[in-house]
This record gives C-alpha cells, structure tokens and sequence, in this order.
C-alpha cells in the first residue's frame, strides 16, 4: 500500500511538471476583471477609467467592471487595490501623481506603499496644469503676470481647489520671487466664480477642464506647465519659454495591480494596454480632454513613479503642504 502511495505522488508530480508554467497567464482572464478608479462617477478620471476598461474589455474578451472606490484623496481605492489578490482581477488605472506618487508627503498614515504594494503595468497618458486669468485681465503672458502680481505686493492672490494647483503656484512663485497668498475654494466651479469676480489674481488647472473654458471663452491661458507644448492649446508657451528654467510638472495615468501578480499575467496586461494606446481612437478621444497618451511598459512605469515619489516630495515641502 505505502509503495502505491509513493509511486502515485512520483507520477502526480511528474505530471504537473510537464505542466507549463505560464498556464494560468496564457489562460488569463477566465472571469471578470475589476477597474479600481480613485474617483466618483462622471468625473474627469471617472471617464479616463471607462474608456481605457471599455478596451481593455475588447481585448480581453471577458467583461471589466468598473468600481468607483472614492474618498480620502484616493487612498481608500489605492488601499483596497494593494490589498487585493494578486491575480490580475483586480487592477487600477489612476492618476499616479495624485494617488500614488504624492500619498507619501501628504498624509500620516499612509495605508500602502507605493513602490512595494504594487506592480507597474503600463503608463498611459499625460496631462499638464495650466496657468489662467479671467479673460479681460490685463496679463497676456507670464511676465506680464509677475509684473501685475509685484506691484500688488501683498495683496496677490491665487486660488486653488487640489494640491496639484497649490504646487503649480507655490514653484512659481518660488521662482518669480512674488508674494503670493492662498486662497482654498471647494471644486473648480468656485475657482472660476472667484477668479472672475477679482477675487484672486490667476490659478491653475489641469489642462482638461482648462480647454473647455478657453474654447467658451471665460479664461485666459498664460503658460502649460509641462516641458513640451500641449497639441490641444499649441499657441500656449510652456513654462520654460516664459522664462521659468527647468519647470516640468506634468501629471500623469498609469496602471498598477497588486504586487505580487504573476509577471506572465501583468506583461499580457501591459501588452493590452499597449495596443490601446496605439489605436488612433484613443489619441483622439484624449484629445478631446486635452490628454495626451504617454505610452510605456512596466519598467517604464517603476522608474517613473520612483522618481516621481521623489520629485512630489519636494514639490510639496516648497508649497508648505502639512500632511493631514
């Protein structure tokens, strides 16, 4: 009996080494998949998110779901990804700048890490903040806005709604020298009303919602604050052409899934995701938010969000962000 026993397992084993062992991965997706997104339904990310999970869906031939996880600037998401099973059915396509690579710096407690509860997958698009006044300001360009903003003295004024605004105006007043008082509203509806009724001087807001309000009329854009030009304002300087040296904050969207995920099964993703970006429907529906699609792979994804977590450090200690 025991000799039976021992020759059943040398054959069982047998067997399952001349299993593959890319079975699983060449097998993968056999079930839904769920898309994590950081933010509410009908949001700017909210609509990255489901075109990207509509086509990876195409691809994958299985149905990807996905859920909308909002709350605590994006980490209760991020957390409940890090969290999950590391089997490719559950991944995050996010605004990494915003949920991964500043997390961080902003708050005590962080329930993850970035680097270590992770695995990179792609990196997708970009899209820069812009520099804005109110359309019948004075100021047609940067310099004609530090000019403005140094005789006020004092009495300049900014207003912001998300960190990534704070850091735009606090690096640039670190290099113009201006004094420059915040002043915090609730969402980008507020901003407006402020910057229209004088309240503050200018702000600065990611590009998508910016070309709406250029293309009705009710901003000014003075400067993008990436290292290249946008295709959907190219009139609109960097700011580095007006003068800013080496200024290059750029907020970007990637894919992560949990760490650990089977690297056969995140290459098939990152693949994928790859092809999307390839399709001239994707360049041109990003198009229509002024996004930019910013293809690269895994690898390119890690070494962007390592040096990210470190750029975002010092962005935020510049602005004077207290951690919540």
């Amino acid at each position: 009996m025991a000799v039976r026993l021992v020759r059943a397992l040398a054959l069982g084993a047998f067997v399952a080494s001349l299993t593959p062992l890319g079975a699983g991965a060449q097998e993968y997706p056999t079930r839904v998949i769920r898309s994590i997104c950081n933010f509410g339904p009908g949001s700017g990310a909210d609509i990255v998110v489901r075109y990207y999970s509509e086509k990876l869906q195409r691809l994958a031939g299985k149905a990807v779901i996905v859920e909308n996880k909002t709350g605590a600037a994006g980490n209760i998401a991020t957390q409940m990804v890090a969290t999950s099973k590391p089997d490719g059915y559950t991944i995050m396509i996010t605004p990494g700048n915003a949920t991964l690579a500043s997390a961080p710096h902003l708050f005590k407690d962080v329930p993850f890490d970035p680097i270590k509860d992770f695995e990179p997958v792609a990196r997708l698009a970009k899209v820069p903040f812009v520099v804005v006044v109110k359309p019948d300001s004075p100021a047609a360009t940067m310099a004609d806005l530090t000019a403005q903003l140094r005789a006020k003295g004092v009495k300049a004024r900014y207003a912001a709604s998300t960190n990534t605004a704070i850091v735009t105006a606090e690096l640039y007043r670190e290099m113009a020298g201006v004094q420059l008082e915040q002043i915090k509203y609730s969402g980008i509806a507020d901003v407006l009303r402020g910057l229209l009724a004088d309240e503050v001087d200018f702000t600065a807001s990611d590009a998508t919602w910016v070309a709406a309000m250029v293309q009705s009329g009710r901003v000014k854009p003075l400067a993008v604050t990436s290292a290249t030009r946008l295709s959907a304002m190219p009139d609109v300087p960097t700011m580095q052409e007006a003068g800013f040296k080496g200024f290059d904050l750029t907020p970007w969207w990637g894919v992560v899934v949990p760490a650990g995920t089977p690297k056969p099964i995140v290459d098939k993703l990152a693949g994928w995701f790859q092809q999307i970006n390839d399709d001239p429907e994707t360049k041109a529906f990003l198009g229509k938010f002024a996004t930019e699609t910013w293809s690269g792979g895994p690898e390119d994804l890690r070494k962007l969000l390592a040096s990210e977590i470190d750029a975002w450090g010092k962005y935020i200690a510049l602005a004077k962000i207290e951690k919540q």
